[in-house]
């Protein structure tokens, strides 16, 4: 016979532990964009810590070597040094959606060396990497079926902020080489735009007064085009120098400048523009065969995409992370997406935990009967 004060006790302690593990909170103490760190090597485990938010726990970790790296790396440290030597954020399991899990992507990199996982052989179909007074920036084509994106997503945003401000990816930082000084320095204003079988990356100068302008992270659903106004050519390999660009959203019309306000998703996609991106110039560049400069990458474990799905034409998005214009189709918005996402990691996190209360209600009910 079960006792029913046992009954009682287990799940009394039952519920307060779900009750203890329920998310309480949104904002973490403090920001992702206010952690700062001397050098890799002085990177914790986990660069977020944080416990009982609604977005859950940092899905990867900091500390990454050769011991991290290959095709299974959580890595969430990331670098953006040359047109050689650079690092992406993408999903780790295949044909994801950019917007659902844009607070778990992973480093993918151009280079081994850092621990992470590595663009696949092939996959870099073109690029125009570019150094300006105040930042680098990459923009480039690719098969993102390789890197785990699903063939018809047309993406999103991440940047060091996010809704919640712990960032996307949750606990990702930068470090790069770019501006001087030979060790890998912390970046902390940058975005990264993927999607659309495109990908655009700037990493802002940490010396610089204007990181956070030219590294702005509001315009989240106009893509590539409008944040990193950009001459990238799909098939062509450069390295360049150019001119700053105008802030993202600044603009100039019959000699004022002007401010671009990006409209809420709840009002609908975003099909027109009141003013196109102005290129700036660029100069020095050299090209390059890819084959040549990315070696020791892997082949690539799938190219085609997934039964049931279209590759959509390179360059055919107003911007990486939107649809093209004349579709009116609904922008991947990083903000909403990360909301959604935040949503789902919280529901996902919160699963597990009931679950595995539920699972230790269960074995000590089992225990009981058999008793």
């Amino acid at each position: 016979m079960i006792s029913t004060t046992l009954l009682s006790v287990v799940l009394a302690a039952s519920a307060s532990l779900v009750v203890g593990q329920e998310a309480t909170g949104t904002f973490p103490p403090t920001p992702l964009a206010s952690k700062t760190f001397a050098s890799p090597s002085a990177l914790p485990y986990k660069v977020d810590t944080d416990v009982g938010l609604v977005r859950g726990l940092q899905t990867g970790y900091n500390i990454c070597n050769s011991t991290t790296e290959g095709p299974t790396s959580l890595c969430q440290t990331s670098y953006f040094n040359s047109a050689e030597d650079f690092c992406i954020w993408a999903p780790k399991d295949p044909n994801s959606i950019v917007g659902n899990i844009e607070g778990e992507m992973v480093a993918w990199c151009s280079k081994p060396g850092h621990g992470t996982r590595l663009i696949p052989a092939g996959a870099l179909t073109g690029l125009q990497f570019i150094k300006t007074p105040d930042y680098v920036q990459a923009v480039g084509f690719i098969d993102q079926v390789a890197i785990n994106i699903a063939a018809d997503d047309w993406g999103g945003e991440m940047d060091p902020h996010g809704a919640d401000l712990r960032g996307n990816p949750m606990g990702g930082v930068l470090f790069s080489t770019a501006f001087g000084g030979g060790e890998p320095k912390q970046v902390i204003e940058w975005h990264n735009f993927i999607g659309g079988h495109r990908f655009c990356f700037k990493a802002c100068d940490p010396a610089s007064p204007n990181a956070a302008h030219y590294c702005e992270h509001i315009f989240d659903r106009i893509g590539c085009d409008y944040n990193i106004p950009n001459a990238a050519k799909d098939g062509v390999f450069e390295s360049c120098l150019g001119d700053n660009q105008d802030f993202p959203g600044i603009y100039t019309e019959n000699g004022v400048v002007m401010t671009y306000t990006q409209p809420a998703e709840s009002l609908g996609s975003i099909s027109t523009m009141p003013y196109q991106p102005k290129v700036p110039a660029s100069s020095q560049c050299s090209t390059f065969v890819s084959s040549a400069v990315y070696t020791g990458l892997p082949s690539a474990a799938a190219t085609a995409p997934a039964a049931g799905t279209t590759k959509p034409a390179s360059g055919a998005a107003a911007g990486t992370g939107s649809t093209p214009a004349a579709s009116g189709s609904k922008t991947v918005s990083g903000a909403a997406a990360g909301a959604t996402g935040a949503a789902g990691n919280g529901a996902s996190a919160s699963g597990v935990m009931v679950g595995s209360v539920l699972g230790l209600v269960g074995a000590v009910f089992a225990g009981v009967f058999l008793s």
